[in-house]
């Protein structure tokens, strides 16, 4: 019994299997229910592999890890325990003696050691194999999430085909090939499309199979009720109006208890954020009575105030839901990835290496696109912020390298001290500017660009959707509606209507239009058209089905930025209370006990006795490390609360960058007055 190579390697990995399965036959036995499940789990993350062979992969990966830390467990005991290191004269305190204290001490010591390995070994065979099996569960939830963003926009495209005059199997060999714009729910529909053509079953066979290993529960219920219609001879075109309905009416559900969810995370940011400071506060009283310890305080600031933030932003992630998809549609079918790179090759990149003309198409057509690269860098970076990122990180680091050879900024930790506003500008400040403000400032361009296409795309569909119903064909409807249409998305209808003019199809105008800002609701939108189009020019019912569709969209973008618009705010608010608390203790409390250590200092000398007092409190606080600790806390805490912040608005932390940026110059301008 051998393993196809899937996920996790080919034969060396079948054969590690294959060696483990005695021992998966042993703890599992023939009929596992646990088997059973990850069997499940395995078909809905469509991973090849069968469940025995994978378990017994996953116990030969926790024996693996299980081993090594228990070799490293067994030597941590010896170092621990044998060598004295940890005094194991008393463990329990128990009354023991005679000869049951010498078999007590006698055994102890090998005992400790022991339990120190089994310890650290269970934990390494938990990790290891909990961690693999968990992948399969990881994959179905993330495809089950997918299949549910998705499943609303599928429906409307189904919907539209039927009413384009496409029978059932059509439908759903569409569907099997629309994986550039509905990923997972159209890779469900391939399956089906496969095992009717691969392995002569009957398509109603196919669906219901499938409404059985799907990972999402809409989807079943869905393809479950399709087969009830078409075993009946009901009518698809009004089943899939209605089921467009029910699934839009869902969608925005799911979207109000994802944001209700948003707003308990953002309550609990704001107890969990002032933690940190709260336990910087007690640090600090602690070491006026001489009983803090400075690792706790750079524990606390450069150890519990990241983890903080980033646990924050794993718990937002498992619940804010990104847009899937890369928004790019295929132009012929064919060869997407290499149509999606920088300089748009893909068609030339096909025929390179079988005649010497495509070599020489392609060396001139880069150099072509470099030149206007360089001609107009600008709109080069406005479509691609993150290529900033190769030129300011380079750059950052030649400034912040260049300061600490020329000696302009301490390297020491007692310089840092010294000088706790300079040195941290340039090693921190210096690259959040130079690499935040470009990359913020590109993508701000890059977002507004391509909000002047969505923000008009549900009127202009309404209105093709109007012309259409008038009798004039679809390119028509293009052209008279750019006539009447203002702005950006006017002047494309006007670029794609010349396009069909001079030859090109009406399919490639709308891909490439599409392409080019690639937005994945935009993709869903032409997908829908382009698919309708081929089949009639008079597609009315088409057109209001994706306006309909696009409405409901900007109806819940609406929602989600007016709902999170109050996180933010709370976020940015408990960060702006943070940082005047830190400033008040530094030039309130710091400042003042700094001084009456001074004023003691002298009165002490003159021999004033009630000085000693104020003298012993004071004596245990060195001011400028903590103005140092308390200037990175309010920096870092910035950054968090800035990535934080974008990532709740709009699910992508490149958001967070322009937030970031706004309040490490607020925590900056503070503490160049208070530090």
């Amino acid at each position: 019994m051998s393993l196809s190579s899937g996920a996790f390697g080919g034969g060396g990995t079948d054969r590690v299997a294959d060696l483990f399965y005695p021992v998966y036959r042993l703890v599992f036995g023939e009929e596992s229910d646990f088997a059973a499940d990850v069997e499940t789990k395995l078909a809905e993350a469509r991973m090849s592999d069968t469940a025995e062979l994978f378990l017994s992969k996953a116990i030969a990966l926790g024996l693996l890890v299980g081993g090594v830390l228990w070799l490293l467990g067994v030597l941590l005991g010896y170092v621990l325990f044998v060598t004295g290191l940890v005094d194991t004269t008393v463990l329990l305190g128990l009354p023991v003696s005679g000869a049951a204290l010498e078999f007590v001490n006698a055994v102890k010591v090998p005992a400790l050691v022991l339990v120190t390995g089994l310890v650290m070994g269970s934990i390494g065979f938990l990790f290891g194999f909990g961690g693999m099996v968990a992948l399969p569960y990881s994959r179905s939830s993330s495809r089950k999430r997918e299949i549910n963003m998705l499943l609303p926009d599928a429906v409307s495209f189904m919907y539209a085909l039927s009413v384009g005059g496409l029978n059932q199997l059509e439908i759903l060999e569409a569907m099997a090939r629309a994986d550039d714009t509905y990923g997972e729910v159209s890779q469900e529909f391939r399956t089906i499309v496969q095992e009717t053509e691969y392995f002569d079953t009957d398509y109603r066979t196919a669906i219901r199979n499938q409404s059985m290993e799907t990972p999402s529960d809409e989807l079943s219920q869905f393809l479950t009720d399709m087969l009830s219609i078409i075993n009946s001879g009901g009518d698809m075109t009004d089943f899939l109006y209605d089921k467009k309905e029910k699934h839009m009416r869902t969608a925005q559900q799911e979207q109000e208890r994802s944001l209700e969810t948003l707003e308990l995370f953002g309550e609990m940011y704001m107890t969990l954020s002032l933690f940190p400071l709260l336990l910087i506060i007690i640090i600090v009283i602690m070491s006026m009575v001489g009983q803090a310890q400075q690792l706790l305080l750079y524990g606390t600031v450069y150890a519990l105030i990241p983890l903080t933030g980033a646990g924050f932003l794993v718990m937002i992630s498992t619940v804010k839901q990104d847009e899937p998809g890369d928004g790019y549609l295929d132009v012929e079918g064919e060869g997407a990835e290499a149509e999606r790179g920088v300089l748009g090759l893909g068609l030339v990149s096909r025929y390179v290496g079988r005649f010497s003309v495509f070599t020489k198409v392609r060396r001139r057509e880069t150099t072509y696109e470099l030149g206007q690269v360089l001609r107009n860098p600008h709109l080069f970076f406005r479509d691609h912020p993150l290529y900033t990122l190769a030129l300011t990180v380079p750059l950052s680091l030649a400034i912040v390298g260049g300061a600490v050879a020329t000696g302009a900024v301490p390297v020491s930790w007692e310089g840092m001290v010294a000088k706790p506003v300079w040195s941290t500008f340039v090693i921190a400040y210096v690259p959040i500017y130079v690499i935040g403000v470009p990359l913020a400032g590109f993508r701000q361009w890059n977002l507004r660009s391509r909000r002047r296409i969505t923000s008009k795309l549900s009127d202009n569909l309404r209105k093709l959707s109007s012309a259409n119903d008038t009798g004039l064909t679809l390119l028509e409807s293009i052209r008279t509606v750019s006539e009447t249409t203002a702005g950006k998305l006017g002047e494309e209808f006007q670029v794609m209507y010349a396009k069909v003019e001079y030859g090109m199809s009406l399919r490639d105008a709308l891909v490439e239009f599409n392409n080019k800002y690639h937005i994945p609701r935009l993709a869903r939108t032409v997908k829908l058209i382009s698919k309708a189009q081929e089949a009639s020019s008079q597609i009315t019912a088409v057109l209001t089905t994706a306006a309909q569709a696009s409405e409901n969209q900007d109806d819940i973008e609406r929602e989600r930025k007016s709902r999170t618009r109050m996180q933010v705010v709370i976020i940015l608010m408990t960060y702006l209370t943070l940082l005047a608390v830190m400033a008040i203790l530094k030039t309130q409390f710091l400042d003042v006990m700094a001084g009456l250590s001074s004023q003691s200092s002298g009165a002490a000398e003159s021999g004033g006795g009630a000085a000693g007092g104020s003298a012993s409190l004071s004596a245990g606080i060195d001011t400028n490390m903590l103005s140092l600790l308390f200037f990175h806390a309010v920096t870092i805490q910035a950054v968090l609360s800035g990535f934080i912040s974008g990532y709740i608005r709009d699910a992508d932390l490149l958001s967070g960058v322009k937030f970031t940026v706004v309040l490490a110059t607020i925590s900056l301008a503070t503490w160049m007055v208070v530090g």
